[in-house]
């Protein structure tokens, strides 16, 4: 039987995935008696202290068992934790030496959401990949550049560590793991008793693009903001880097800095993104939309589109145009 140990830090924890994760284990365990084969899972909810209470104030967990209490454990869940990442290691900073301890002797791990923060906080993930929520990804990486952030992806392994993208992609994860843990027909059913769709990979669909603009490099805030403003123009780098009066090398460095991203995917990005508003909330033809954002090879338009969110923009279209009817 696999020992799961569900961290309860101290903050504001999401208590879907505390919740979701235990409810989904004890499915599995029960699925796996009525057709007459013994559980797999023993799940139990660890904490600091026996009761802890949500910073939010609305509600209190009551840990099964204290981490003193728990020599050997197979597999540590790392919910995502809302906040401060500074704060949140600082109060929590017990479960850091435990947690590296577990994974020595053998425990994997797996981490939620914004739990990658912690979790990269113990130095476990060091040269590893992972994902996190997209909209934390900058943030991640600039906390953690020596980590290999794959913020497209709905879920990472490497070394026994797993870790899922934002919100309730975790459930892609926990379907992963059960996989791993008690077969494909296990998690198979699991998929639909709880309606999950199994499979799914990326976040790329989801991602909502926001210029990065938590910097104090002027010249590239200017640089952002031309682009944002004229995204339906044929917009090239030596065009941008004259007006602004740098060398095209400089904005390049400049820009990737300050933005993470290199100027011409910038572009791209930001022309994707009005593409992807248009096509929710408009009639018009790819054609139509593709000429609006400043694309004039439909070629290229479609395989741009599909590498930044993982669709077609017909895809694009049927799954999230409000106007479209069957």
């Amino acid at each position: 039987m696999k020992s799961v140990s569900i961290l309860i830090p101290y903050g504001h924890t999401s208590l879907v995935n505390i919740e979701g994760t235990h409810q989904i284990l004890s499915e599995v365990n029960n699925l796996l008696i009525q057709t007459g084969r013994d559980p797999i899972f023993n799940i139990q909810l660890v904490g600091l202290s026996k009761k802890t209470k949500q910073t939010t104030g609305l509600f209190t967990v009551n840990p099964n068992t204290l981490i003193s209490d728990v020599i050997k454990t197979d597999l540590i869940i790392i919910p995502a934790i809302h906040g401060d990442h500074n704060k949140i290691r600082e109060v929590n900073k017990e479960f850091i030496p435990w947690i590296i301890n577990q994974y020595m002797n053998g425990a994997e791990i797996a981490s939620f959401c914004i739990g990658s923060f912690f979790l990269a906080s113990t130095g476990l993930l060091q040269g590893k990949q992972c994902t996190t929520h997209w909209a934390f990804a900058n943030d991640f990486k600039n906390m953690f550049p020596e980590i290999n952030l794959l913020g497209d992806k709905i879920m990472t392994a490497q070394d026994g560590i797993y870790t899922s993208g934002g919100a309730y992609s975790y459930l892609n994860l926990l379907l992963y793991l059960i996989e791993k843990f008690a077969g494909r027909d296990v998690a198979v059913l699991i998929s639909k008793t709880f309606m999950i769709d199994i499979d799914k990979n990326s976040q790329s669909p989801f991602i909502m693009f926001k210029g990065q603009k938590g910097h104090d490099d002027k010249q590239v805030l200017k640089a952002q903001e031309y682009i944002e403003n004229n995204y339906n123009e044929k917009i090239s780098v030596e065009q941008l880097a004259n007006k602004f009066a740098l060398s095209k090398r400089s904005l390049e460095r400049r820009f990737k800095k300050a933005t993470s991203n290199t100027v011409s995917e910038y572009i791209h990005r930001v022309k994707v993104e009005a593409a992807k508003i248009n096509l929710e909330s408009s009639r018009e033809n790819v054609n139509e939309v593709m000429y609006k954002v400043g694309y004039a090879d439909p070629k290229t338009f479609r395989i741009t589109f599909k590498r930044i969110t993982g669709l077609s923009p017909i895809q694009y279209r049927n799954k999230y145009n409000r106007e479209i009817t069957y």
